[in-house]
């Protein structure tokens, strides 16, 4: 059986759910599980409404750095903090399949990304702008929760993007994101982290998505692909999603048999299958 599983962030804005099936839907006509997340992650990266791509979120010092990464058992690509283009997922993808390293980040990363024919980009938006201004007036005058308070997540990260298949025999997973507002440049979150963020082997993948700090210390993703190895797909998650208490975070899961999407916030998600 086919699947395919996408997100939209661990964040409590129920009205992506459609726009996150529709994805799913257009992405899962692709011939391989590569091709599908790949291309599920680039259809949100398009939308201004996730924190990917376009309408990436606008960092403390005014710029957007974005990280993403492609995963297939045996192999991996990822961009960190790379600038100025339209889909870090495609750059990440190319950094697997036509470069001899597994990692580029920063101005190296921005210049393969010319070197293989992505422009010049410019994803900042209106909301993203109003956004950031809004978090700077709260921030200066003490409105802000603390970082780890669910109302924090909702209101100031959330709308990341990931995607896991299984096509035709094979596995992969992608992920994307513009990181959060209060951050300083240079951070990195989970998204591109190998075990933490996004994990994928020969027995299924994994894409998490919250507080990027918590789930890189939990190396979140590949201990919950090993629990898939001798429990199911749902407890697996669930299990995980438990170490984190009431910190924000969200997986989505698969192996052969089973597909899971799960989080202790409203994650925007949909599961197709064939």
């Amino acid at each position: 059986m086919d699947m395919i599983v996408l997100h939209g962030g661990a964040s409590a804005r129920p009205e992506l759910k459609d726009r996150v099936k529709k994805y799913a839907e257009i992405a899962f006509e692709k011939e391989t599980a590569l091709e599908a997340v790949v291309e599920a992650v680039r259809l949100m990266e398009d939308d201004p409404l996730f924190n990917a791509g376009t309408g990436s979120n606008i960092r403390i010092d005014g710029s957007i750095q974005m990280d993403a990464a492609v995963m297939v058992p045996g192999d991996f690509g990822g961009v960190i903090n790379i600038e100025k283009v339209k889909n870090p997922v495609l750059v990440a993808r190319d950094v697997m399949l036509h470069s001899p390293h597994l990692i580029l980040a920063g101005d190296g990363a921005v210049q393969f990304a010319r070197k293989m024919g992505y422009e010049e980009y410019d994803p900042y938006t209106e909301m993203r702008r109003e956004k950031r201004e809004k978090t700077i007036r709260k921030l200066k005058n003490g409105e802000i929760p603390e970082y780890y308070h669910p109302e924090f997540f909702k209101e100031f990260l959330g709308d990341t993007v990931g995607a896991v298949a299984y096509i035709n025999g094979e596995f992969a997973a992608a992920v994307s994101t513009g990181g959060t507002i209060l951050t300083l440049r240079g951070r990195v979150g989970d998204s591109p982290i190998v075990g933490s963020g996004i994990y994928c082997d020969s027995h299924g993948a994994v894409v998490a998505t919250g507080i990027g700090e918590e789930i890189i210390r939990r190396t979140a993703s590949i201990r919950l692909y090993m629990n898939m190895l001798h429990s199911s797909v749902e407890d697996a998650c669930d299990s995980m999603i438990e170490e984190f208490n009431d910190i924000p975070v969200g997986f989505i899961a698969i192996n052969e048999e089973a597909a899971c999407a799960k989080s202790n916030l409203s994650m925007p998600s949909a599961i197709i299958k064939r």
